[in-house]
């Protein structure tokens, strides 16, 4: 179970394979695999035509990096033996896995420590693809590539070892000795972490071309992004459910809570959206459905479903809210992961400080009769995870941009950066589209309605005269 308390490792040897826990996290390690796709199609839709597989390649991308640096050294970083007092765990211990290949129950009881490092591993591709929605459209490849090794490396392994790994946020490290903050499945390591790492990059690389001009910057594909929302609402059930490392009870809850939650915050953002807007659209479904799956997150086993839906149904409003910021800031986090992901995570994290069910993890949030008691731990992990990231990500984004170069040129910018990049472009579109209309008319040019685009892009759209 993804928590701060549970840090101690067990005495491998009086370990017996569970069957029934380790085909279920076998599954739930593929459903949570099947996200970082599903997020390429969200986030590919949400870009220009010119732009989407550039889009797709960063997640895909990070997937290739960050299970190889896993393998490698990420995984004894995040939950080998502790080392720098428990600040992040021994590179070396297990290097390439080694040891480890049939061993039962060193994290968890009764799964083999390959399911385990297996299902981590997909929590750390997520969370590094997720970054990539505060840059797009303006990342060369290469050298994001690098970013994703060195950011999983410094950034997110060191998190994870604080909070699920018995670092300095276990039961015996110096933060978690004080106080029991809670995460059951990455509030913190996942979400926040992402959320802050994106608005650092973000700052460091600045606007695109046409940010907040060019009204042609809106997402391209709303199908894909309803297909990319729906499958990573599917994976997500591995992705909290799974974090119990358990067949049981708790699992099952998880899955309830992740369900209604979901459910609520979309119909949450819509609300908002109807009334600031007067329109619920598509793009504001799929973002409420995920909003409400990043809040749910942290607190997916230690709330009722009722809890669950307030965390959810605020999560959609107050993202959706928050989504209108970075045109006020002037910052231009293309695809709000910063709106979304750290707002979401940060509201997921502090919820249980309100909504937590008493356990034997905790006396319960303060609505549940626990008073401000669980609040606290959750701001004070919350502070120290996004001072951590924000520090190391303005490190490494700008070591990378001013060395190797980290953004495109303003000529391959414009020119698009999927032929630039890539040498690939997503559509023929010689074939749908041109000067003349199939009656040999000219096509007119195409002029401006008052219909916005909520979400990623909040620009006027164009729309042909008829």
């Amino acid at each position: 179970m993804h928590y701060f308390l549970m840090t101690v490792r067990m005495d491998t040897a009086a370990q017996t394979l569970d069957p029934g826990a380790t085909a279920w996290m076998l599954a739930a390690s593929a459903l949570v695999l099947l996200m970082t796709p599903g997020l390429a199609f969200f986030y590919g839709g949400l870009v220009r035509m010119k732009s989407v597989l550039n889009m797709m390649m960063m997640s895909f991308g990070a997937m290739g990096v960050v299970a190889v640096v896993w393998a490698l050294w990420g995984y004894g970083m995040a939950f080998g033996p502790d080392s720098l007092g428990g600040w992040v765990g021994d590179p070396f211990a297990n290097f390439g896995l080694h040891g480890l290949t049939a061993s039962i129950g060193d994290n968890a009881p009764g799964l083999p420590d390959m399911v385990f490092i297996g299902f981590q591993a997909t929590f750390a591709i997520i969370t590094v693809a997720l970054i990539s929605g505060a840059v797009a459209e303006r990342v060369r490849f290469g050298p994001w590539l690098l970013f994703c090794a060195l950011w999983v490396t410094l950034v997110y392994s060191p998190i994870a070892h604080w909070v699920w790994g018995g670092g300095i946020f276990g039961a015996t490290g110096i933060i978690g000795s004080k106080i029991a903050a809670l995460d059951f499945a990455g509030g913190t390591v996942v979400h926040m972490n992402a959320g802050m790492a994106g608005l650092m990059l973000a700052v460091i690389l600045g606007k695109r071309l046409g940010f907040m001009k060019d009204p042609n910057i809106r997402p391209h594909n709303l199908p894909f992004v309803m297909l990319g929302a729906g499958l990573l609402w599917f994976g997500w059930f591995g992705f909290n459910a799974g974090s119990e490392l358990a067949a049981d009870a708790t699992a099952s809850l998880a899955w309830v809570n992740t369900l209604v939650a979901t459910s609520a915050a979309l119909l949450g953002w819509l609300l908002v959206e109807r009334i600031r807007d007067g329109h619920a659209t598509s793009l504001g479904a799929a973002s409420g459905a995920v909003a409400g799956l990043v809040a749910v997150t942290p607190a997916c086993g230690f709330v009722d479903p009722v809890g669950a839906i307030l965390i959810g149904a605020i999560a959609g409003a107050v993202c959706a809210l928050a989504v209108s910021l970075k045109f006020r800031l002037g910052l231009d986090d293309s695809l709000d992961v910063v709106a979304v992901h750290f707002v979401g995570g940060l509201w997921g994290t502090l919820s249980l400080g309100f909504f937590a069910v008493p356990s034997s993890k905790t006396a319960g949030g303060l609505f549940y009769g626990g008073g401000l008691a669980q609040f606290w731990p959750q701001i004070l992990t919350a502070l120290i995870v996004t001072v951590w990231t924000a520090l190391m990500t303005t490190l490494i984004g700008f070591a990378i941009h001013k060395t190797v170069g980290m953004r495109v040129s303003e000529n391959n910018e414009a020119s698009g950066i999927d032929v630039t990049e890539h040498a690939e472009t997503a559509y023929e579109l010689i074939t749908t589209g041109g000067t003349f209309r199939p009656d040999g008319q000219p096509r007119p040019e195409p002029v401006e309605d008052s219909v916005t685009v909520s979400g990623a892009h909040a620009a006027p759209r164009k729309v042909p005269s008829t």
